[in-house]
């Protein structure tokens, strides 16, 4: 089944060639193959026994997680774009395809926990033993080394540990739904695929690689570091709004929307959004603009826009500010995002019939190429879809494969 956008891209798919084995579960690990496969490498990923647990994920925090039929649409962001094989390696003869599979593969990427990749027999060690030149992608909560390298994580764990459940500056710790966390992961394990292919392309060596959720969490918080460890600054400490400059604040517009508006530095700003506002009267009062032309006493300032805000609705707001070069967002639902003509008429989010969901948006790929393209070509596989279609570029003939179905090796 494929994809079928209203409108298609051109030109090759950057990957096309490349060939990932995934053995991994949920997110954080997977999500990077479904990435891979935008851009075009083949992607199989082996499922054993009753298969990715990301299947059957149907709520979580009293989210809904499923759409038509009870489909899970986790199972369908972590693993689109897949071709899916299963395949029982604790088995002589199923261990006998894995590494014929693995022979075949650029890429292998696996998220088990240190001990079952030994005990499967797919760590760095035996998998570079069966193809030298594989780039051998794991992923962890926590990282290789250290006292929680063996210890099992998911999204919120990682947000725990790194600091970012305070990054909104509240005294509360505060959890981000849902995936963001490992959907980063998978951003930093692609990218870190891709730098070793091309190290290999060039040198023409083999290695292994590795991210996890804690060490993505710190990355995406490179300059909250920063700050902290060679300045000694909370980056964190203030969710007050009414302590920040209402030059990088949010206002709640009169239909009850809100806007979010960043500009530095204050003083080029300030009297243009002064008089955009109305409060042009502000400017000439020492109490509220000091004589560098920034705003002071931002509670009271704050409060103050907070009324005058009130009296338009966003959109009337934001043409306005906008057309005087204001920087300044609506802060817009998930919802209102799949209208919105900037997503819209830059793919961000993608229009298309995607079997067995419908017609429904779907977040395009985020970069563009002038000549190439990237895009979800295909819905996450059932379980075992392509195990005949695998084992047959495998080489092996159509009698042998029902024979080792049979014995329980493939389904």
């Amino acid at each position: 089944m494929e994809i079928n956008y209203d409108a298609k891209k051109e030109g090759p798919l950057p990957l096309e060639g490349i060939r990932v084995v995934e053995f991994g579960v949920f997110h954080a690990g997977p999500g990077s193959g479904a990435i891979l496969g935008d851009l075009g490498a083949e992607v199989i990923k082996i499922e054993a026994g009753a298969g990715d647990p990301i299947r059957f994920w149907t709520a979580v925090a009293g989210i809904k997680l499923t759409g038509p039929d009870g489909i899970s649409l986790t199972n369908e962001v972590a693993n689109r774009n897949k071709k899916n094989i299963c395949l029982d390696i604790k088995t002589k003869d199923g261990r006998e395809v894995f590494e014929r599979l693995v022979k075949s593969a650029d890429v292998f990427m696996t998220n088990l926990r240190k001990g079952t990749k030994t005990g499967l027999g797919i760590d760095y060690e035996i998998i570079s033993g069966i193809n030298p030149r594989i780039i051998y992608a794991g992923v962890s909560g926590y990282g290789r080394k250290g006292p929680l390298a063996n210890i099992g994580a998911f999204d919120p764990l990682g947000q725990a540990c790194s600091g970012m459940m305070f990054v909104t500056g509240t005294d509360r710790p505060a959890l981000m739904h849902i995936g963001i966390l490992d959907q980063a992961t998978a951003i930093t394990l692609s990218h870190a695929i891709l730098t070793a292919l091309l190290v290999r392309e060039r040198q023409g060596i083999g290695q292994e690689l590795h991210v996890s959720l804690y060490g993505t969490a710190l990355w995406l918080q490179y300059m909250n570091l920063m700050l902290c460890n060679a300045g000694g600054i909370d980056p964190c400490v203030s969710g007050d709004r009414f302590q920040h400059s209402p030059l990088r604040n949010v206002f709640c517009c009169g239909d009850g929307k809100w806007v979010m508006c960043t500009h530095h530095p204050d003083e080029k700003y300030w009297a243009t959004f002064c008089r955009v506002m109305g409060t042009t009267d502000l400017l000439d009062n020492p109490e509220y603009t000091d004589e560098n032309g920034r705003p002071q006493k931002f509670p009271e300032l704050n409060a103050l826009f907070d009324r005058v805000f009130a009296t338009r609705t966003r959109d009337e707001w934001m043409l306005d500010l906008t057309a005087n070069n204001l920087m300044f967002a609506p802060i817009q639902t998930i919802e209102e995002v799949q209208r919105d003509p900037q997503a819209l008429e830059n793919d961000y989010v993608r229009a298309g019939e995607y079997p067995p969901l419908g017609r429904i948006n779907i977040p395009g790929y985020p970069v563009y190429f002038s000549k190439s393209r990237a895009e979800t070509h295909s819905p996450a596989p059932r379980q075992g879809q392509h195990t005949d279609e695998i084992m047959g570029q495998l080489g092996y003939d159509p009698e042998t494969i029902q024979a080792l179905k049979k014995a329980g090796a493939v389904k």
